[in-house]
């Protein structure tokens, strides 16, 4: 296993958001090293009777997993408020009796951050591969 460093979860992008999501959901996740002009990235290890998968896993730039994740929390998820907003969209999440609301500059990343602070709190701890 690669070694870890705790990251404030306001500062969280990219990889290592992904990583930080994945963590508080609870999947099995993998990373997969630089190849082909690609930098670090995450993946998540699906398990079912007979199969097993492995796909990328990116909830703060997909909106078919990002989505998933607004539906199951029942999210909310405001984007692009005006210029008054240093950052341009806002989320929160209740999970389990835990309120955050987080910000960030796409209503997907303002999500995962609000999920990692509600799961996680406000650091966590990513794999230092994945940090700039």
């Amino acid at each position: 296993m690669t070694d870890l460093i705790g990251v404030r979860t306001a500062d969280l992008t990219g990889e290592a958001l992904g990583w930080a999501v994945g963590k508080a959901e609870g999947l099995e996740l993998e990373l997969v090293g630089p190849a082909y002009n690609n930098p670090w990235r995450v993946f998540a290890r699906y398990h079912a009777t007979v199969t097993e998968r492995t796909e990328r896993y990116n909830p703060w730039e997909n909106w078919a997993l990002g989505g998933a994740l607004i539906e199951k929390y029942a999210a909310m998820v405001r984007g692009f408020p005006n210029q008054m907003y240093e950052t341009l969209a806002i989320a929160r999440v209740r999970i389990d009796g835990a309120l955050a609301w987080r910000s960030g500059q796409t209503p997907l990343i303002a999500l995962c951050r609000a999920i990692v602070a509600t799961k996680l709190g406000d650091t966590v701890q990513v794999p230092k591969e994945l940090m700039p």
